[in-house]
């Protein structure tokens, strides 16, 4: 399937539902449940041929088929490796997670905060698996609804990557492999955000805190947001490659992913002391300074209260004053959940929308402001802010709104290139008519009212917003123009809010043109009648030779002279008697048309080069008569543009013909539904131009 189809077909799932929690993919289209029975009827354990134990499985590079790292391990199931292996044991919990030679920490600082929330765990890793009733060498995660087998890597009689504290309890790991699946390695988790696995495991967007810049009210955020689900990862900064898990004097790591895991208020000599709770996934190496384990802060607090907060406990899991976690760690990641992923009604909901969207070089891939020329071809976002927030934690009174802009398969790409592009986002004062694009004349002219905190190149941008009701359109773009990309655009908005993508409707405004004998231009009728000779008419061959002789003589535009295939679209179009030729008055009103799409033309051709940018085409269209919409405008400048994207006079105008032919569906929609039907031969003739109108109402 074309990737054009490939893309309609995604878009009629989603429609229908198709990737939601209810109806989770399969990846590789693997069914968990028939691959399971059938191991159970032949009595093979299943062997999974999508991430097999191979070491391109491992990885590519460090962990490379002949890297040093790679050499000396085996494969071997739980069953091999212990007695009676458990995928979990009484419950999963943090202390099952301590980290192996991998360094993907910031994943196992999200795995960890996964067990704070039993519904969101259970969602991820489905409990009701094991490895004794109807085991059959296979289980599921729900990532995207995903299959692994239970190949387990181990080094010297060990597991080399994550396991538990007790070596026998698997669900950790495997929920790993199924990571590792997803993006193609285990080399492809080295490095990250503990941002990126809280999105993949719950679908929420992630806000992030510079500690330094610390609000007055963060304290009283993080425990709002642990009490509504929220996931929270945390970070030291490092300054540069040999600070990277270097163990400071008071025992925290710089350049590791912690997760944060509570955030109390407990009674120290008369008063209340703000302590927050962190968890090194290494299950070691904690913080030593006051609030630690067995510090003497300790002796002054109630038993009932070190019951409460756990104080002792030797699995990677301390406590520490707020005061000395900003002074001491730099970043706080905050995961904020959707409805969908919270299904406790006791808890507020954001409310939220999703969008999915692409840059392409030539159409819709503008870069920021700075650019000027593209800018306003970037993808827009419309949101209407109506209510305002009833109990705002920064004090203001306004509309509160996340958005998260996401580029997609960076990860997975970064085999091929390691390098995200930089990306962001601005907000703009919505002015336009309803669902009409901002121009230049407002995006070029004023001032946007907010913008993403960086254009940076991560997975992910977010920034958190207050403005006054109303609407405003969001522009996603990369730092750079003409940068090919794809990104998910999230809304995450305290009351409920209206959103949607800002494009015209497809639509189509043809004015048929009357014209006599005497209209038609003396040199060209003369032409036009000795290439006609006794027939009185012209094929396409001889359309096309009377046209490219008058173009050619213009010296302010470039062509490559009119191809057979736009000679036979034009044939086409006026071609009522279906005899393949045309009669001179249907030739004048090709004519016609031609003149007035070259005075189109050389009004958007601003530089005088005699070639019209792609950026301009939409606007192009537009003064045709045709409203095209992105989706649309990407396959045009696929088609008509040449490599330095610029688009030549007959390319432009074979662009118009085609976009005539393609309207007459609206001959055949039915209650101006937007939809028509046809059968395959019908939509073969159409595609194909060959028959025209009257040979699509026949058929």
């Amino acid at each position: 399937m074309t990737s054009t189809a490939s893309r309609l077909a995604r878009q009629q799932d989603r429609e229908l539902g198709i990737g939601t929690n209810a109806q989770a993919v399969k990846f590789y289209k693997q069914d968990y449940e028939a691959l399971r029975q059938q191991c159970l009827e032949t009595g093979h354990l299943f062997q999974d041929d999508r991430f097999p134990p191979e070491p391109k499985s491992l990885g590519y590079n460090q962990l490379g088929p002949y890297s040093s790292k790679t050499k000396g391990i085996v494969w071997k199931r739980p069953t091999e490796l212990c007695s009676n292996p458990q995928f979990i044991d009484d419950g999963a919990t943090r202390t099952d997670i301590r980290q192996g030679t991998l360094g993907d920490c910031w994943l196992l600082a999200a795995i960890a905060s996964l067990t704070l929330n039993q519904d969101i765990l259970a969602r991820v890793v489905p409990p009701d698996q094991s490895f004794t009733e109807g085991y059959a060498g296979i289980f599921h995660f729900q990532v995207r609804k995903l299959l692994l087998h239970l190949l387990i890597f181990l080094s010297d009689g060990k597991l080399l990557f994550v396991h538990s504290a007790e070596g026998s309890e698997f669900w950790s790991a495997l929920l790993e492999k199924a990571y590792a699946k997803v993006y193609g390695s285990y080399e492809a988790l080295t490095g990250g955000n503990t941002i990126e696995g809280f999105e993949d495991f719950t679908g929420g967007i992630a806000e992030t805190y510079n500690l330094k810049e610390a609000p007055a009210n963060l304290f009283h955020i993080i425990q709002r947001a642990l009490s509504l689900g929220s996931l929270m990862g945390c970070s030291i900064d490092i300054t540069s490659a040999y600070e990277s898990e270097a163990v400071t004097s008071l025992k925290l790591v710089k350049g590791h992913a912690y997760s944060l895991t509570g955030a109390e208020e407990a009674n120290f000599k008369g008063q209340q002391v703000q302590l927050v709770r962190i968890r090194n996934p290494w299950g070691e190496v904690e913080w030593t300074g006051p609030w630690s384990d067995g510090s003497s802060e300790w002796s002054h607090v109630t038993e009932d209260e070190k019951l409460k907060l756990n104080n002792v406990a030797e699995d990677g899991e301390f406590w520490m004053s707020y005061s000395d976690f900003i002074r001491n760690f730099s970043e706080l990641e905050i995961c904020n959940l959707t409805p969908d992923t919270l299904t406790s009604d006791d808890v507020g909901h954001w409310n939220y929308c999703q969008f999915e969207g692409m840059w392409r070089v030539g159409s819709t891939a503008g870069g920021c402001r700075n650019h000027t020329a593209t800018f306003p071809s970037n993808p827009q976002f419309l949101l209407r802010l109506e209510d305002v927030d009833d109990n705002p934690l920064d004090g203001k009174h306004g509309c509160t709104f996340l958005v998260g802009l996401m580029q997609k398969d960076g990860r997975r790409l970064m085999k091929v290139d390691p390098n995200l592009e930089t990306i962001g986002f601005a907000i703009y004062k919505y002015k336009g008519c309803k669902n009409v694009r901002l121009g230049p004349d407002v995006l070029l002219r004023q001032k946007h009212v907010a913008m993403s905190p960086t254009f940076i190149n991560t997975r992910e941008v977010c920034g958190r917003f207050n403005l006054p009701p109303g609407e405003y359109a969001i522009i996603p773009s990369t730092f750079h123009p003409h940068k090919n990309g794809s990104f998910i655009l999230r809304v995450f908005t305290e009351k409920e809010a209206a959103t949607r993508r800002l494009e015209q409707k497809i639509d189509a405004k043809i004015k048929e043109d009357k014209v006599s004998e005497k209209d038609v231009d003396p040199q060209l009728k003369q032409l036009f009648k000795q290439l006609a000779g006794n027939n009185t008419e012209v094929s396409a061959f001889e359309l096309i030779k009377i046209l490219n002789n008058a173009v050619s003589q213009r010296s302010d535009i470039k062509t490559d002279g009119f191809s057979l295939e736009t000679g036979r679209l034009m044939v086409s179009l006026l071609d009522k008697d279906e005899s393949g030729k045309l009669g001179l008055m249907e030739f004048q009103l090709i004519w016609k048309k031609i003149q007035k799409y070259l005075e189109i033309f050389k009004s958007l051709d601003t530089d005088k080069s005699g070639t019209m940018s792609s950026h301009e085409m939409r606007d192009a269209a537009s003064k045709a008569g045709f409203q095209i919409n992105s989706a649309v405008l990407r396959a045009v400048v696929n088609r008509y543009a040449d490599a330095q994207y610029a688009i030549h006079f007959d390319s432009f105008v074979g662009c118009l013909f085609k976009l005539e032919m393609l309207f007459m569906f609206k001959t055949l929609e039915r209650d101006d539904s937007g939809k028509i039907e046809l059968n395959m031969q019908q939509w073969l003739l159409l595609a194909a131009f060959s028959s025209g109108r009257q040979a699509l109402q026949k058929n």
